[in-house]
Order: structure tokens, then sequence, then C-alpha cells
């Protein structure tokens, strides 16, 4: 596409830890050109290099080195066609509502609207299908929308380990049961986060309200949608098969990746092999790379062999970090079969979602 026919998009948040990973990401999106950026008081009216505490690898994109800072209100982005949203979850409610009043399309990576009955939270590497209930999001709405919707990614430990339970059911049925331990990034917690003398030499074994969102938010993405007594769409958080989840969530001191040991039951019986498991993660495939979405990996779930793998420092940058390592994979004596996941927490975990459901919206038609 020429720069003139790009998608104009906006960040909201463009000077936290997620808001740069957006801007690091879009800068050489093919069909998405950055047009506004915005953040606090603070930072309104400077460019952007003089706003920002840049904390990435890459230089910041020339494409934005002239762009000014705007506050984050809809009609310094009444152009833009997406806007994603990198606030944190204190600020996000009102401002990403404001903007969907305002006809706004909003990808959020903010917890805010996760619960929302009428908002899909999609995992692009699972549940595409839940962009079914935009239409209902916009006719509910006070008044009704003609292109405005808010849609919300997971939390990043939930987004590493729905890839593969989804990869399962979709091969060997409902799953019963499952364990889940992680050992969580400190750049999950943004900038400046967890304090160098509580995770330098530790591991601090509590993240607040990490565990319940792990259980809850699995149910919503791997459910289906259904109708209600009203006709109303709505999720069925996996009620036709009930799922038990019990998450264990631990900050460790590595930088990026977070890393999750799974233990599943199925629901049928008998389970399938761990080779069949290993065959059957290998082969699943996402609806984003099977329609085209240029961010897509093309190994959804890239299964190790080795004994050791996968582990953040080697693994998280694989597929620029947009799709997800299991390894590990063996037979478990408690449930039925146990891996070890890696997902990168700020690209698939974050940014890389955002940046796929908005991909997906396009190609769907939900996005012009």
């Amino acid at each position: 596409m020429t720069p003139e026919s790009k998608i104009k998009v906006g960040v909201l948040g463009a000077t936290g830890t997620v808001g740069q990973r957006f801007i690091a990401l879009l800068a050489e999106h093919p069909y998405f050109v950055l047009h506004a950026l915005g953040a606090s008081s603070r930072s309104a009216g400077k460019q952007y290099p003089q706003a920002v505490l840049w904390k990435q690898t890459s230089p910041i994109p020339a494409s934005v080195r002239d762009m000014v800072v705007n506050e984050c209100k809809p009609e310094f982005f009444k152009e833009c066609s997406v806007v994603f949203s990198g606030l944190d979850a204190e600020v996000a409610g009102d401002i990403e509502a404001a903007f969907r009043s305002a006809e706004l399309v909003v990808f959020s990576n903010a917890k805010n609207f996760r619960r929302d009955p009428t908002v899909p939270l999609i995992v692009p590497l699972v549940n595409s299908s839940h962009f079914a209930m935009v239409p209902q999001q916009r006719t509910l709405h006070n008044p009704p929308l003609k292109c405005g919707f808010i849609l919300t990614n997971a939390n990043c430990s939930t987004t590493g380990v729905v890839v593969p339970l989804a990869a399962l059911e979709k091969a060997f049925g409902p799953l019963e049961s499952c364990i889940i331990t992680t050992m969580q990034a400190i750049s999950g917690a943004g900038y400046p986060g967890v304090p160098s003398l509580d995770i330098i030499d530790n591991i601090v074994p509590y993240i607040s309200g990490e565990e319940e969102k792990m259980e809850w938010e699995t149910l919503k993405i791997l459910g289906g949608i259904t109708e209600n007594d009203n006709a109303e769409k709505c999720f069925d958080m996996h009620s036709r098969h009930p799922l038990r989840i019990s998450a264990s969530c631990n900050r460790v001191p590595v930088v990026e990746g977070h890393t999750e040991c799974v233990s599943v039951r199925f629901a049928r019986r008998p389970p399938p092999s761990p080779q069949q498991v290993r065959e059957a993660l290998a082969a699943y495939t996402s609806d984003a790379y099977a329609l085209g979405c240029p961010s897509a990996p093309r190994h959804t779930i890239f299964v190790h062999e080795e004994p050791d793998r996968p582990q953040p420092r080697l693994d998280r940058d694989y597929q620029k970090g947009a799709g997800v390592s299991v390894g590990r994979i063996r037979q478990c004596k408690v449930l039925d079969i146990k891996f070890t996941v890696l997902a990168n927490n700020v690209a698939i975990g974050a940014a890389t979602s955002s940046i796929l459901n908005a991909e997906l919206a396009v190609i769907k038609g939900y996005v012009s």
C-alpha cells in the first residue's frame, strides 16, 4: 500500500512500556500508519522524543520523531480508523469509553472492559470467532453506534496458556481440569516495575489479581457464544463443559518472557498420549495466519523436543515473539498431561495481540 492509502492509527499511553512496543511494531506495518499519539497532560504538547523515556532495544522510529504528543481526547484522534490503547487500568476505562462513544474503534490492552458482557476478549491465535459480539455491542450502546467498539486482549499470562489449551480442546475435546504455575517476567509489571531489592536474587510468589484473572479469562476465551432468554448473544464461559482452573503466579528475575508449567486433565477417556499431544500442538494453525494477517506467526505453537526448552532468553524472540513455545510434554501422574509454555509477554502477551486483533478486524470488515 502507498503511504496515502494506509489505515491511520493512534496509540494511547504512547510513552508507557506497552505504548512504546506498539510504536516499534507499527513503524514498519504494511498497512497501518501512525497518525496520532496520546499520553498524559504532562507529556501533551511535547515532541515524542522529549516526552518518552524510551526503553526499547531499537531506536525511536523516524516516523514518530517529529510527532507531537496529544492528550488522550477523541478530538485529536478523529482521523484514526483504529486506536490502540496501552493505558494503565487506573485511567483506561473512562478514556476508552469516551473514544468508543465518539465512534472510534479501540483495541485495548487494559483490563477494564474484559468482563464487559458485550466486549470480546480475544487472543487472536485462539478465538477470532468472538468478533461476532461486536454488532451487538454497537446496538446496545446508548446511543447505538455505527462504527465504534471496544475489543480487549487478555492478560499476558492468560494469553500464553490459552493457545495450547485451545489446540488441545480442538484436537481431543473439552478439558476438565487445569493447574498452572507461572514464572512471570518483570516487564509484565511495566516501568519502573518491581523494585530491584525485591526481585534480584529472589522470587515473589504473589502478583495482585493475576491468579483470578487467569482463572476467569480462560473460561471466556475458550468458551463459545450463545443466546440468552432475550435472544441476545452472550459468552457461555465454557459452561457446556465446566473447566476447573487453578493458577499460582510468581514474579521472577527475567526481563521478558512468561514461563508457565501446566498440567491438564481431559474429559475424554482414555486421554491422548504425549506423542499425540505433541503432534496436535505442532499442527495447530490460527485463524489469524489462515486469513493472512501480516503479524501472525507461521508456527502458532512451536514444539521443542529438547529436554530443557523453552527458555526465555533463548526462545522469547522467535517469530518476533508472536507465537507460543511449548516443551517438556509428558505424562502427569496426577492429571493426564503436563508441559511447559513460554510466551513473550510484551509481544503476543500485549502489543502484538492488539495489532493482530486489529488486522483481523480489517480482514473481517469491522474496520474500514
